[in-house]
């Protein structure tokens, strides 16, 4: 048996209203940030210039999916640690920016403190970067006590 009532198209369709607001969210960013860049204004949200006050060399090598081990440049292992956490989380998004820049080999990374209270792992290798500082203190914590192990 055919049915001879047909599916209201009405229904499946996007309200007008709503991609009229995605359109009209769409034009005004587009608007904002052209207004910003012809008028040269200065960039928010970027981190203030410091001065290091520490900075350490250190590899990161991701065995699994969670573990990782953590060395100085020389090979002497500061953490073998079955679930990073973090530090992990870290090794992955430094790895992944490897992988795209065609990086060989796994040179080591810089932990990096500044006088301003930033603590920053730099990737030199890609120019990558991660405000560690900006996840927590417990995640903060775990680079700061390997930029100490790694000083020693």
């Amino acid at each position: 048996m055919h049915s001879t009532h047909s599916p209201n198209r009405e229904k499946e369709m996007i309200p007008r209203t709503l991609l009229l607001g995605m359109a009209a969210l769409a034009l005004s960013s587009l608007a904002l940030v052209s207004y910003s860049v012809a008028t040269g204004r200065a960039h928010v949200g970027v981190p203030a210039t410091a001065q290091v006050i520490a900075s350490s060399p250190i590899i990161l090598e991701g065995l699994t999916a969670q573990a990782v081990i953590v060395k100085r440049p020389d090979g002497t292992v500061l953490a073998d640690l079955p679930h990073g956490g973090f530090i992990t989380v870290i090794q992955n998004g430094m790895a992944r920016e490897r992988l795209v820049h065609n990086v060989e080999g796994n040179p080591p990374i810089n932990i990096v403190q500044y006088d301003n209270g930033r603590l920053v792992a730099e990737d030199p290798a890609t120019g990558w970067s991660a405000e560690l500082y900006a996840f927590g203190s417990d995640n903060r914590a775990a680079f700061e006590r390997l930029l100490q192990q790694s000083g020693e």
